[in-house]
């Protein structure tokens, strides 16, 4: 488990958004106070190397940003999993 969490509260698209596992240019958010915004393939590195977990809110209830492959290219998604259950 990473020692950093940070939740993503708004997301940057790329110009055409239409490619479901191409669209997300940058995440952010407010830690302390401090806006943060991390680029897609920084952000990818960091859930790799343990460095941070990014989760959104869901129904008040943390869903982890996770790293997955398409074509060959990484991307980043939410935990289906614990998606569905928060949405119960």
């Amino acid at each position: 488990m990473a020692s950093r969490r940070l939740q993503v509260m708004c997301i940057n698209k790329r110009g055409s958004h239409y490619n479901p596992h191409e669209r997300i240019e940058a995440i952010g958010g407010i830690e302390n106070g401090v806006r943060w915004r991390h680029l897609e393939d920084d952000a990818i590195r960091n859930i790799e190397r343990d460095l941070i977990d990014y989760f959104v809110n869901v129904n008040n209830r943390p869903v982890k940003v996770i790293v997955a492959v398409h074509n060959g290219r990484k991307y980043l998604k939410t935990d289906r999993s614990l998606l569905r259950a928060a949405l119960r």
